[in-house]
């Protein structure tokens, strides 16, 4: 029959469907090219007309059924300001460096390496390892597989001066990432009103976790060389703070690498004070002219927390960190997790193991330094050349970031959208200081995608700088 006939068909099912109920079931197709004398052929066109307008949907097995049609009108969540309450908390927006992006613009604002700088072949081959073993169908136990956490207890082991008691794999704590790691850390060491004294910039991610745990930030200057040592003792004498979070190698945003003096003096006004120091070594894999040097190698006693992932490494799939804990602090950290996430999945800790573990996993972290020393290079230059009003006040030796200072009669806000608006995206410096920002700053990620075009991209920043500059006058 011709498509006027199951024009027909469909307009006399149309009539038939008004006058239906929501959820009637239309005849069967065997009926219908009875009743109309037509082919299945005709009759299947006829209903896939009245789908594609809505008034019938098809479920397997069962049938035709008309369409239920949903009236239009507002919502309300009123109900829901009394039940919630007041907000006990600030709840700051998405951060800049979590915005994903299309492929035709210049990403310096991303907080992780781009794909061609990760270990794909080793990850891939991992998971497939682990989907076919023990660890894709079992519950691992909740502090971690022992092998994984003798593997971080290694790592950090191996850096234990002589003297000193290396940690344990009992001391070790699997987490399902860095992120969840210090939303542990602040509900189990700190609390809820209590202050916890942080560097200041510092990463945005500890500021929304503190945040989120309603933990009192208390913000102490940092700069290249690390924290000033006089300004934090002030901040636990005045405070009575019992933990500091810091990222004593390769630090987000600034990139600083505390020298050794810094870190001893750091180390010692901890203990003076009975204090903890929540070492985040979020770049340990990350460095480029200097080796990561982890404080918590250098304090057996109990007072150096410390957190070590393995996400912007190995994948970002990989939720995997792993935290050192000793005493009694692990059991209150052990705890936290048990209430949080129970345990971290099995398969994930199975492959990140797997990854790591291989020879080939020191091939590619040499070959990485590599790589991000000529892309950190090649953007510092191009800033030099394209950006003359901005400041770097150090190149950093690891790490993923530039901090860029920018003219104090300017707008790190407006500059970023003026950049978003010329195809360029960075991050307003803003975000990354736990109070008022003690300058105006970009941080921009040099281990993003297309490496070729950050020249391109330090050219706009200096644009984007020198015409809001002219604005401003």
């Amino acid at each position: 029959m011709s498509d006027g006939s199951s024009g027909r068909i469909a307009e006399e099912l149309r009539a038939w469907v008004a006058a239906a109920p929501a959820g009637a079931r239309l005849p069967s197709t065997r009926a219908l090219v009875a009743q109309y004398e037509a082919s299945p052929v005709t009759v299947q066109k006829a209903l896939r007309a009245l789908a594609a307008q809505g008034l019938v949907e098809a479920r397997p097995g069962a049938g035709t059924f008309v369409r239920a049609v949903r009236t239009a009108r507002p919502n309300d969540y009123g109900w829901q300001t009394a039940a919630l309450g007041s907000r006990p908390h600030r709840m700051p927006g998405p951060s800049a460096a979590l915005r994903t992006t299309p492929n035709d613009v210049i990403a310096l604002h991303a907080g992780y390496p781009d794909r061609e700088l990760l270990p794909e072949r080793l990850v891939r081959a991992a998971f497939a390892r682990a989907a076919r073993g023990d660890a894709a169908v079992g519950r691992p136990p909740e502090a971690g597989l022992p092998e994984l956490q003798a593997w971080f207890a290694a790592e950090l082991g191996a850096a234990v001066p002589t003297g000193l008691a290396p940690p344990t794999a009992g001391d070790v704590v699997v987490l399902p990432g860095s992120q969840s790691g210090l939303s542990t850390l602040f509900h189990a060491l700190v609390g809820a009103d209590r202050p916890v004294l942080v560097e200041s910039p510092t990463y945005w991610g500890a500021i929304l976790a503190a945040e989120q745990a309603g933990v009192r930030l208390v913000p102490v200057p940092s700069g290249i060389r690390g924290p000033d040592p006089d300004e934090l003792d002030r901040a636990f004498a005045l405070t009575g703070a019992r933990a500091f979070y810091a990222q004593p190698n390769f630090a987000n945003p600034t990139g600083a690498q505390w020298p050794p003096d810094v870190a001893d003096r750091v180390l010692a006004l901890v203990r003076a004070h009975g204090a903890f120091l929540i070492e985040d070594d979020w770049a340990h894999d990350f460095g480029i002219t200097a080796e990561p040097a982890a404080l918590a190698a250098h304090d057996d006693s109990g007072h150096v927390v410390y957190l070590r992932s393995l996400t912007k490494s190995v994948s970002p799939a990989v939720r995997v960190a792993g935290l050192v804990a000793r005493g009694p602090a692990r059991d209150r950290i052990l705890a936290e997790v048990r209430a949080q996430s129970m345990y971290v999945s099995g398969v994930l800790q199975a492959a990140a193991l797997d990854v790591v573990s291989q020879p080939a996993w020191r091939t590619h972290l040499r070959g990485l330094r590599h790589q991000l020393a000529a892309r950190r290079d090649l953007l510092v230059g191009a800033l030099r050349e394209h950006a003359p009003d901005t400041h770097l006040a150090a190149v950093p030796r690891g790490g993923l970031n530039l901090w860029l200072r920018l003219p104090d009669d300017t707008d790190p806000a407006r500059v970023a959208r003026d950049c978003e608006s010329r195809g360029v995206l960075v991050a307003a410096g803003d975000e990354w200081f736990p109070a008022e920002p003690a300058g105006r700053y970009l941080r921009l990620n040099y281990s993003g995608p297309n490496p070729g075009a950050l020249p391109d991209g330090a050219r706009v920043i200096g644009r984007a700088v020198a015409a809001d500059r002219r604005g401003a006058r």
